[in-house]
């Protein structure tokens, strides 16, 4: 059974809720040149259009800063600002209007440059993520052993210095590439503070590879009560990165977007192409933001018994197919008709 999630502080994004038990926030990051404005607001709106509900942004230099106000006038969605080494960018990317900020703290530098920061950001009621990356840890934590621990540490001294100040809209992460430490770090912070965490594995590369890196390592996470937002980094179009996340949660039942397909591996019994048929149906059901659980079977044994709990599904024999509704036969098919028919039946609840 899945452990009770952690319930976090609430805090707010421009108009999202994160933590105090609100749902799980996917987000994503743009892969554009911030500079180009209107590339950035293109890959943004397609980011929305795919369910992204946070995006940050790479802030470089002083015009990427510059940009982000007419990227935010233009846009929905809340956009948070990416600040690296320089703090006078987080100060700039504050007065063009950004919903939140992600500093690094081993790179910013000086207690008194984060201060500032985080005075203009009180100022504004904006929120700060302390994004810590096991490749990028301050000097004194580098190299120290054990990374999970190195990565709290970090964590921990950057909270406290937020704290002091009498900030309290925090947002932590942890990050490294591989897995073991991150779930490690975050089973650490988790029981030591009460702000939200937002959850991911850095540098998780390919699709093929990194999708796979990324569910075990977040949906670890996620089945241990721990997270409450989460981004899948990789090495792809941003829209895949939410895609992803959204099936994370749901192969977990803590989010519904979209259509679930579920379908069968194939063997010797298999009377029907059902990969060509699967991908042709996965196809069809991209452009559905309908919440139904859908089932390509292979064959009678494994088709309206075993996938008795999608709510439309069909089971492939030879020349014809069973439609079937949350396990009840509800029609035969041709087999040149198997795609039509199921996708009628879908449209029909």
């Amino acid at each position: 059974m899945m452990n009770p999630r952690r319930i976090s502080k609430a805090i707010r994004v421009g108009g999202v809720t994160i933590g105090g038990g609100a749902p799980i926030v996917v987000q994503s990051m743009t892969k554009t040149d911030t500079r180009n404005i209107r590339a950035t607001i293109r890959q943004i709106k397609e980011l929305e259009d795919a369910g992204c509900e946070l995006v940050r942004l790479a802030v470089p230099d002083e015009e990427a800063a510059q940009a982000l106000g007419e990227i935010k006038r233009k846009v929905r969605i809340p956009l948070i600002a990416d600040i690296h080494f320089d703090f006078r960018l987080a100060l700039a990317a504050l007065r063009a209007g950004v919903d939140g900020l992600r500093l690094n703290p081993g790179n910013i530098g000086e207690a008194d440059k984060i201060r500032k920061v985080v005075l203009a950001a009180k100022e504004r009621e904006v929120p700060i993520r302390i994004g810590v990356n096991a490749g990028s840890l301050p000097r004194h934590l580098s190299g120290t052993g054990n990374v999970a621990e190195a990565m709290v540490t970090a964590a921990m001294e950057q909270v406290s210095l937020l704290e002091n100040l009498g900030f309290d809209l925090i947002k932590v992460s942890l990050k490294a590439s591989d897995v073991p430490p991150t779930i490690e770090a975050y089973r650490l912070i988790a029981a030591r503070i009460p702000y939200p965490l937002h959850l991911g594995i850095t540098e998780a590369g390919l699709p093929r590879t990194g999708v796979i890196r990324s569910a075990v390592g977040i949906g670890t996470l996620l089945w241990l009560g721990i997270g409450d937002t989460i981004r899948v980094s990789l090495t792809a179009h941003p829209r895949h990165e939410v895609i992803a996340a959204y099936e994370i949660l749901k192969s977990l039942d803590l989010r519904r977007r979209g259509p679930v397909l579920v379908s069968c591996p194939a063997c010797g019994r298999t009377e029907a192409n059902v990969l060509k048929l699967a991908k042709e149906v996965e196809k069809r059901l991209a452009a559905l933001d309908k919440p139904v659980r859908v089932a390509v079977m292979g064959c009678v044994v494994n088709g309206p018994g075993e996938a008795k709990d999608a709510d439309v599904g069909i089971a492939c024999g030879k020349g014809k197919g069973v439609i079937f509704r949350r396990g009840e036969k509800v029609a035969v098919v041709e087999e040149k008709d198997y795609i039509t028919a199921l996708m009628k039946e879908i449209e029909m609840l």
